[in-house]
């Protein structure tokens, strides 16, 4: 049976989400505690945004995933065409990409490597940098030089607009389709990849200049906005609801190694690199405890966590980047969720 929270737990998430609203670290935001059998514990705080008015977030607000996108889009789409013979894991990203010419380091990065970010790719990424190229995009990412040697891990968003180019040339089809595709089978009705229109059912992100308008509705990151809202690293938006149910899948599947999603999340827990004492990365997941915890934040100030063996998941969904940088202004939560999950 699912190790259910306790009481206390959804307590002391409720404090630390109001403390994070009160202190201006995000207009508001909402919790999601939740165990493979559908038991949901909802938490709430604040408001959508000043423009959406004084109405709180509930579990159908349409949140920017930001680098979510990579667990809840690109990271499953790649496990499926594994699965499907489409891609081999330790095949380099160039046999899935359209033929380059001349030299491609990058090419030669494994589909593992990029999912588990050791490809030793270059990590900064300015896609505005490219424009007016005589070349796709696919063959200017994989001409530049590497950066490290592969095996090392640097977080890098380049790798997952790899994945997202090669999974939609090997199967002919947008990004955006199979991914639809994909979370209407899982019951996910809400995650699409943007843009989405204004309401103020939609978080609104950050105002980028003064005086001009807030982005909201379109994927906050810029390179993702550059390839029209669609890739790999980010774009996709969806609901602390859909994120709950797709947690309650991967749980669920976790329990039957014999199903393709749950062979699949067994085989992307396995560690591939360390990121610091104590954390190591999975494919895509960051891993804590040697793989007890499996979690992605996103840069808006979204997070998953997974605990499969316990068969509990946390769902936070902010839009702390209204504000700024999020990374730091909602830490104290990201640490109380991670400590919570993990002591199922």
């Amino acid at each position: 049976m699912p190790a259910s929270f306790a009481p206390d737990d959804i307590t002391r998430l409720r404090e630390a989400l109001a403390d994070v609203v009160t202190a201006g670290a995000t207009p508001g935001g909402v919790i999601v505690a939740g165990t493979a059998d559908g038991n949901r514990h909802i938490v709430n705080a604040g408001a959508v945004a000043p423009e959406c008015g004084d109405a709180a977030p509930d579990e159908h607000t349409v949140y920017d995933l930001a680098s979510l996108t990579k667990v809840v889009a690109t990271w499953l789409l790649v496990g499926r065409a594994v699965d499907a013979g489409l891609l081999d894991l330790d095949a380099p990203v160039r046999d899935a990409l359209p033929a380059m010419r001349g030299e491609a380091p990058g090419g030669e990065a494994t589909i593992r490597q990029l999912l588990a970010h050791t490809s030793g790719l270059r990590a900064s990424t300015r896609l505005d940098h490219y424009r007016g190229a005589n070349a796709p995009l696919h063959e200017l990412l994989c001409r530049e030089p590497l950066e490290d040697a592969p095996g090392t891990h640097r977080y890098i968003n380049r790798g997952y607009i790899l994945l997202g180019l090669a999974l939609a040339h090997i199967h002919a089809r947008r990004l955006d389709e199979l991914a639809t595709e994909m979370w209407h089978g899982l019951g996910m009705t809400s995650t699409v990849y943007g843009p989405v229109s204004r309401s103020a059912h939609v978080a609104p992100t950050e105002q980028r200049l003064p005086g001009a308008p807030r982005t909201w509705g379109a994927a906050h990151d810029d390179n993702a906005t550059l390839l029209g809202g669609i890739a790999g690293h980010a774009g996709v938006f969806s609901t602390p609801a859909d994120l709950a149910t797709y947690a309650e899948r991967l749980l669920t599947s976790h329990g039957h190694r014999s199903s393709a999603l749950g062979e699949w999340l067994h085989a992307s827990l396995v560690p591939q690199a360390e990121i610091e004492p104590g954390l190591e990365r999975g494919l895509s997941w960051a891993l804590n405890g040697h793989g007890q915890v499996a979690y992605h934040h996103g840069f808006t100030g979204t997070s998953l966590y997974l605990h499969p063996e316990a068969g509990r998941y946390l769902v936070i969904c902010t839009n702390a980047v209204y504000f700024g940088t999020a990374r730091a202004r909602i830490a104290p939560l990201r640490a109380l969720a991670l400590k919570t999950v993990s002591t199922g």
